[in-house]
């Protein structure tokens, strides 16, 4: 799931640049005014501002909606396929049964008996 939210965040990304650089700035319209060739465009002299801007506005919220389900794949734990997750208790060793160790009688160890 999170591979397909990168890919689709990647294609979101790029497209948004190519949309905010296909975007006249605002002194475009000045010269359009002075009989630049705008109403010449395919959406018209207005349109293509107002198309562009639903688009950048449509893929931002895309770009946004695919960050926060990242975030959250990201945050939540899980463990890979075929990994062992670090929040169980490793299995331990059988244990080994040996008879109890004789005290110790070496002399200067406080505590013990002297032979």
């Amino acid at each position: 799931m999170a591979t397909v939210l990168v890919i689709l965040q990647v294609f979101v990304a790029l497209a948004l640049i190519v949309v905010v650089l296909i975007q006249h700035g605002k002194g475009a319209d000045m010269g359009a005014s002075f009989g630049g060739g705008s109403s010449q465009t395919l959406f018209g002299a207005r349109g293509s501002a107002t198309f562009l801007s639903r688009v950048t506005a449509v893929l931002a919220t895309l770009f946004f909606a695919t960050s926060l389900g990242l975030a959250y794949l990201s945050a939540r734990p899980h463990a890979a396929p075929g990994m062992i997750p670090l929040t169980q208790p490793a299995v331990p060793a059988a244990p080994v049964s040996q008879a109890p160790a004789a005290p110790s009688s070496v002399p200067g160890i406080p505590g013990q008996k002297a032979p």
